[in-house]
Parts: C-alpha cells; structure tokens; sequence
C-alpha cells in the first residue's frame, strides 16, 4: 500500500527491502503488496479520494480469504506508507462482520486532508484490533505538513519530535540535488516522510537493537529527560515489535534515533545541581562530560542547559548515546572556556578586593543523578575529592558513585 512518488510505473525500491524483511520472521508469514499506482499517481485530491476505493478492495479481498481458505481477518496485518496507511485503515472500517483486521501500521500517515478529519475519514484506532503509527515528517513544508500529526492510534510513535529526521536536514539539500538534480528538493521532503518505512523494516532486521519509546507530552519536556519511565507500560518498542495493548485513548511516545540503520541510540536523563555562588549573577556556561561505562567510554559530549545558571538550581536534560556503554562508573564534568567568566571575575573583584587566599567563588556541582532509559536504571554521583568541590571555567571534576566514594572513604 504505496504512495506513488516516480512516473515510471514502479514500486518504490523499499517495498522490497520490506517485503524481504518481513519474510526474514521465523514464522510463516505470507506478504501481498497492493498495486494500486494508477491510482495514487493521480492530482492529490483524487488521490485521497482513492484510498476508500482501494481500501475496499482490500475489505474484499481478506473477505475472501476468509471465505476461500479460511484464513481469519485477525491474523492480517496491514502496513501502509503515506496514503497508504489511511488505505490500511478504510480497509480496517470496510471489511463486513464485527470481528477486526488484526493489526494495521501507519507509517508516516499522510497529513493534507485528514489532518483534524473525523476518525471515520482517516486511519483511526478503531480500524483493527491493534493500531501502530510512527510519525516522522509532520513539519510545515509550503504550508503542508507532509505527514498527519494528529494521533490516528493505540500507539503514535514521534521519533525525534516527528517533524523532520536526522539526516535529513535542509543542509542535506545541496548534496540530494547533486544527486537527483532539482528532484532534490523532493528528495529531501522524502528523505524524512520515508524514514517511517525504514525505521520499521531496522525493527524487523536488528532483533538485538530494538528502539525503545517514551510516553510523553512533548517534545520539549522529553528533551529535558523527564519523560524516561517504563512504569505502568509507559514504554514501548518501536516497529514490528511492539507490545500490543488496546488503550482507551492514544499514546503518545518519543525517542530519539541516529541517522542510519541501525537506528537506535541509548536514552539518559542527567539531573545536575547546581549553586551559583555569585549572586545576582546570571551565567551561560558551556559545559561537556565524557562518561567511563563497563563496556566503552563516551567522550566530550555537550551538555544541553536551556538556561543560565542562577542561584541553587537542578537542571534536568537528555543525553543519546550510539553505542552500548555499559554500565555507567564514572563521570568527568568540564566547564570550558573562560573569557566571559574572567570578565564578571575582574568586575567583582574590583568592587571587593579580595585578600590573598581568599576562594575565588565559582559553581558548586553537588550531585548528578542519571536515568538510564533503556535499563531504567538510577544512579547518583558524587564528586571524588570531597575538599576541593569548586568548579571554575576550564577545569574538569570527576564524579563516582556515591556508594563508590563512600566505601573508599571507609
């Protein structure tokens, strides 16, 4: 169930990919690929229109199955790109009888007009006994977004916020159009709306690196960490195999992912206290940590504060690693650069001249406490040297665990 996107009368080189993918299951599985190019190649209105025609066909087609060689509805699942994924769900609320299809996954949901349309004129979870979407192109582009933002499921997945991938950036441009000469641009606007179908054929690939989600309300609030709890079956797995659960309102989920395949990356939530010894003083410190893990260590990665630093504050934030580090031991915590800091630095000392010895004051990091999302794993650290917990411009603190430190100590 393809959205057409060339003139030359073929599937898309992923319907293969896909295919192939899906028969790589240990079970048997039987993959039928609708054509119905003719159709969706059409002015976009038309095209639209065409989904509830072909979703009938499919109704019918799985009726008869059914009836041919009794194969239940409830062992269908429906995969559908684009256009495709309201053909999936036209098929779900056409098909006679009260039983459902099984499953019908969304991928990338087309947005122009079904975005904010009643469920019954669009994929909706009331389509099949389980509905999956993942959204990864719902940013305005010419005043459309590409991809339907709405939730349209039991489980609506936002990789990266959902409204464009990495990888895909605008910078990307110039080297698509390069490659595919002005078709570039579409090329862009693909590279992100396609990235739905390749996340979920990596979910059928990398059995081992499955891509966790988070319930969340926002972009925003997941960005600060906050949202990294598998408590109550607030996380789920991203494609193929996802927990299936009927909620009575749709969840929303994020995560963040690499560029490529495989595309899953290791979420933590690092909640650093900070106290600000200079009153009145705000300030923007840069700061990076390199991590020591049981397996790799990760090194000079930027810390993300969406503000500055005043007075006694904790600051929450969302660190994606690629790579599997283990269990986390030790932490190093550097604030770089100086020039702006010797700057209030000079200005204070000129209004307070300081005697010889006195502690020039500078930021005290007292605990960093870390989530890790993929283990669900909490930890708290302390700073190694128990006397010296000062930190100025271009120094690094190393932290361990507490119980760590505190078992030297004994």
């Amino acid at each position: 169930m393809e959205e057409r996107k060339k003139v030359d009368g073929m599937l898309e080189g992923w319907i293969w990919k896909m295919a192939a993918a899906l028969k790589s299951q240990h079970k048997q599985i039987n993959v039928v690929i609708a054509d119905w190019l003719t159709f969706a190649h059409q002015h976009y209105p038309i095209a639209v229109q065409n989904t509830r025609y072909i979703g009938q066909e499919i109704a019918d087609f799985l009726e008869w199955l059914e009836e041919s060689i009794q194969f239940s509805r409830s062992n269908a699942h429906l995969i559908g790109y684009s256009l495709g994924a309201h053909v999936s769900g036209f098929a779900g609320s056409y098909i006679s009888g009260t039983n459902k299809i099984g499953r019908i996954t969304g991928l990338d949901p087309a947005g122009p007009l079904f975005e904010g349309m009643s469920p019954t004129d669009r994929l909706s979870p009331d389509d099949a006994n389980f509905v999956d979407a993942i959204h990864t192109f719902t940013k305005q582009h010419m005043g459309l977004s590409v991809g339907i933002k709405q939730p349209v499921a039991h489980f609506d997945f936002y990789p990266n916020g959902g409204t464009f991938q990495p990888g895909c950036h605008i910078m990307h441009v110039y080297n698509h159009i390069a490659q595919y000469g002005i078709t570039g641009i579409t090329q862009t606007v693909k590279c992100a709306h396609e990235r739905s179908v390749h996340l979920f054929i990596d979910s059928l690939l990398h059995k081992d690196k499955q891509s966790t989600a988070y319930w969340c309300n926002d972009i925003n609030t997941f960005n600060k960490g906050m949202c990294l709890s598998c408590r109550k079956n607030r996380c789920n797995t991203l494609g193929y195999n996802i927990r299936e659960e009927r909620l009575p309102k749709s969840r929303q989920l994020f995560l963040k992912t690499r560029a490529h395949m495989p595309f899953k990356v290791y979420h933590y939530q690092f909640k650093i206290q900070f106290i600000n010894e200079i009153q009145d003083k705000q300030i923007d410190p840069t700061f990076t940590m390199s991590l020591t893990g049981t397996k790799e260590d990760a090194k000079n990665l930027p810390i993300p504060l969406f503000e500055g630093i005043n007075g006694n504050k904790t600051y929450s934030f969302l660190i994606t690693l690629d790579t599997d580090i283990g269990e986390l031991i030790m932490i190093k915590f550097k604030w770089e650069g100086a020039a702006v800091w010797e700057n209030i630095w000079d200005t204070v000392q000129t209004i307070i001249p300081w005697t010889k010895g006195t502690r020039r004051p500078g930021l005290i990091v007292k605990t960093i406490r870390v989530k890790a999302g993929e283990t669900q794993q909490k930890m708290t650290f302390c700073s190694q040297s128990i006397d010296n917990i000062h930190l100025h411009p271009a120094q690094e603190k190393t932290f361990v665990r507490c119980e760590d430190r505190f078992r030297k100590q004994n």
